[in-house]
């Protein structure tokens, strides 16, 4: 077995909770708090906007994590949430009651819908090319982070004496106007305990590549399941990493995270596991892994109980939760208020 590593940055460690839909939020609730034994930062749970295959259903990711939020304590609750068919200040709002139900620990991937039958289906629009959805979602992504800015902390007065509700000083109008929609503001939703829930993309193709480069704290590059894995994602990487150089962001955003999908049927695949996050780690390849089990209760088990307990051992993952944010397991800090900053720095 190889020697402890002591590391310099830690290694993040996510799961994706999805599983054919049917047994209400149950088996989510379970596997997030099984995610949470073993110390992992954060779950994910997919959706999409348009109507279910025949005879099929799916539940809304956004409800099903706010219902596990109560039920749980540690554990980072990260839905997908489609941007081309919902106005921005319904997914500011939405993500940033997330945060309050969570005490902290919401993100939220950003996704787009580029299919005809979602088009008809909600009726607003016709479907759009791919580069177009996803302009407008590095759009929508911008226009969130302000919307959670438009209310400074402490707005809220709450003065039953005098009626007042709000410092109106510490309110701000957006005035944002995107490609397709405008956003006033200010929110209606005090700002998230994080400030900003944590923005996640998946980067492997190049158009939400841009986005993630720009807007995201985290990133996922998937690993094709054949071929020279490690290769492709060195290169995708390197893209995105030197994209957000571009885009003028801070060294090491956003945090790159390796989304592969598992199959374990034993404890030495659990094992194996854990000596390729090492590899990729100690080559300062990624950040971390984002897993995705073929068999949500046996791999998710195998993982916490097999590959967990292994990191732990080598010195590559944490074996407690050290605050109580996803900000704070992703070891990011909590960005200031725009506003605020502006007008602090106006009347001074």
């Amino acid at each position: 077995m190889p020697a402890p590593i002591r590391p310099t940055r830690p290694l993040h460690l996510s799961v994706a909770l999805d599983r054919p839909a049917g047994e209400g939020a149950g088996p989510y609730l379970r596997a997030a708090r099984l995610a949470e034994r073993g110390r992992l930062d954060f779950v994910t749970l997919g959706d999409s906007l348009g109507p279910p295959r025949r005879g099929a259903s799916r539940l809304d990711a956004l409800a099903v994590l706010a219902r596990i939020a109560p039920a749980t304590e540690r554990i980072g609750l990260v839905p997908t949430v489609t941007t081309t068919h919902t106005e921005p200040f319904h997914v500011s709002s939405a993500v940033s009651t997330l945060d309050w139900v969570s005490r902290g620990r919401a993100g939220w991937t950003v996704d787009v819908s580029a299919d005809e039958a979602t088009a008809r289906h909600f009726g607003r629009r016709a479907a759009a090319p791919a580069a177009e959805l996803w302009r407008e979602a590095g759009e929508v992504a911008d226009v969130v982070t302000r919307l959670w800015d438009s209310r400074e902390d402490g707005a809220e007065l709450r003065d039953t004496a005098t009626g007042c509700l709000a410092d109106r000083d510490k309110l701000h109008r957006v005035d944002f106007e995107g490609t397709g929609f405008s956003v006033r503001g200010p929110s209606l939703v005090p700002r998230p305990p994080q400030g900003h829930p944590v923005t996640v993309v998946d980067a492997t193709h190049p158009l939400p590549r841009a986005v993630a480069a720009a807007h995201a704290d985290l990133a996922f590059l998937r690993v094709p399941r054949r071929g020279d894995g490690t290769r492709v994602l060195r290169a995708a990487r390197d893209d995105l990493r030197r994209r957000a150089r571009d885009a003028g962001r801070g060294e090491g955003l956003p945090l790159v995270v390796a989304s592969l999908p598992v199959a374990l049927h034993a404890v030495a695949d659990a094992v194996a596991l854990a000596d390729l996050a090492g590899a990729w780690y100690a080559d300062g390849l990624v950040d971390g892994l984002h897993l995705r089990p073929r068999d949500p209760d046996r791999d998710l088990a195998l993982l916490v109980d097999g590959t967990v307990p292994v990191l732990q051992h080598r010195g590559l993952l944490r074996s407690f939760y050290p605050g109580g944010t996803l900000r704070e397991h992703l070891c990011l800090s909590r960005p200031a208020n725009r506003y605020a900053r502006a007008r602090t720095d106006g009347a001074a």
